[in-house]
């Protein structure tokens, strides 16, 4: 990929993006319309381990190219760390800021407002103010919620809340913490988490299971919070439907069980499914489908290995009534946010799922047909830098990295 035609201005830096051979004329790439079979993945380093996959796909697939030109502007940058950056029904956005605030910025990037008045968070390791999602009657009642990493009894726990926005006075008001994940632990990393409401207006909430040993064993156990994602109403109970209400010791809230480290989740507009992203260890990195009373292995089974170089428990990646990745990811790519690309100004990109990848410092664009991955592009690599969430509005991507810039994506 060729980047043209760099324009500097005071306030945007836009890169217009091309594929293009010696002649400058358009190269003909296969897209999500073409046969990829037999193409080379994008990912060429070894992997951590010598691992299978369970079926054809699931891993370094055919690598894909975009053919519609699209231009890359730089439109904000320095914000502060960023966990979320999010559409807003009006078609601004919100970010937050993981010391405790969060910021509107218009379509263009221009702050409008720091909103303040938040509950107080632990900002330490991975930990802070972490997504924001809106009520599905935002335009009316000016509801938002909010995840964060709370200190609660003898440790911290990831916590939801949800407040009026008054943007006026630039602060949140009527704050109600409506769950938390429970039990609090003294780990400082891993909490997840990542808020997206269905067409119910329920609200699925993911948390991590914290990293340290003794709760990591906890994402098998359906009397713990860690390791989980949550399904609750907008009052913080459990959802009706949920597959485990009524069941002796689980927690009704639980939706599904068995996660690492769950960053991103949005709901695919194709098929109306949950889809996931999680954190591996060296390796193991996951895109998954979230279904209801599904276990999803952690950590029993992974492609992954420990950060000492040791096989994680038995060293397995299959097991009876646990669930496969759609795709994983090995070396890692630190999939963060996620988001579906629901218009058609760039028609190949229209379904795909983007991915903000940390470590691996670029957009990830999956190609997916019948609920499977056939195709791999790595977007922004020249960027260099780490892409923390990514949102869709108007067409358009939005993408944050670590270090508070935002880039915007669109059709040239």
């Amino acid at each position: 990929m060729q980047a043209k035609n760099i324009l500097f201005s005071s306030v945007i830096l836009t890169l217009v993006y091309t594929t293009s051979c010696a002649n400058n004329e358009a190269t003909s790439y296969n897209n999500n319309n073409t046969d990829t079979s037999g193409l080379p993945p994008v990912e060429t380093k070894a992997p951590n381990s010598n691992y299978k996959p369970a079926f054809s796909g699931q891993t370094r697939i055919a690598g894909v190219k975009t053919t519609t030109l699209y231009k890359v502007e730089k439109i904000a940058e320095k914000l502060g760390p960023p966990f979320a950056i999010v559409a807003m029904p009006d078609g601004r956005l919100m970010v937050t800021i993981k010391s405790g605030y969060m910021e509107i910025h218009d379509a263009n990037g221009k702050l409008v407002k720091k909103i303040t008045g938040l509950p107080n968070v632990v900002f330490a390791g991975q930990g802070g103010l972490l997504d924001v999602a809106f009520d599905p009657n935002f335009t009316s009642n000016k509801i938002m919620y909010w995840s964060y990493s709370e200190k609660y009894q003898q440790g911290n726990i990831t916590t939801v809340a949800k407040g009026k926005l008054n943007e006026a006075a630039g602060k949140v008001e009527n704050v109600t913490v409506i769950f938390r994940a429970t039990p609090a632990t003294n780990s400082n990393i891993q909490y997840g988490s990542r808020l997206v409401f269905d067409k119910n207006a329920d609200l699925f909430v993911s948390v991590g299971e914290k990293f340290i040993p003794e709760a990591r064993v906890q994402a098998q156990k359906l009397d713990s919070y860690l390791g989980k994602i949550v399904k609750i109403t907008t009052a913080g109970k459990p959802a009706p439907g949920n597959p485990f209400l009524n069941k002796a010791g689980d927690k009704p809230e639980i939706f599904s069980y068995g996660h690492r480290n769950p960053d991103g989740l949005d709901i695919n507009p194709a098929t109306g499914e949950l889809w996931e992203s999680e954190f591996g260890p060296r390796g193991g990195d996951e895109i998954n489908i979230i279904r209801p009373g599904k276990n999803y292995g952690w950590p029993v089974i992974t492609y992954g290995i420990d950060y000492s170089g040791e096989k994680m428990g038995e060293g397995i990646q299959q097991k009876a009534g646990m669930e496969q990745p759609v795709y994983y990811w090995d070396p890692v790519i630190s999939p963060c946010g996620i988001c579906f690309y629901k218009g058609n100004a760039i028609p190949e990109w229209k379904n795909n799922l983007f991915i903000a990848a940390l470590s691996g410092q670029h957009l990830d664009r999956l190609v997916i047909k019948n609920n499977k991955v056939i195709g791999e592009e790595r977007l922004l690599v020249d960027i260099n830098n780490r892409f923390r969430d990514v949102t869709y509005l108007n067409n358009m991507l939005y993408a944050i990295t670590d270090d508070g810039d935002i880039y915007r994506i669109s059709k040239k």
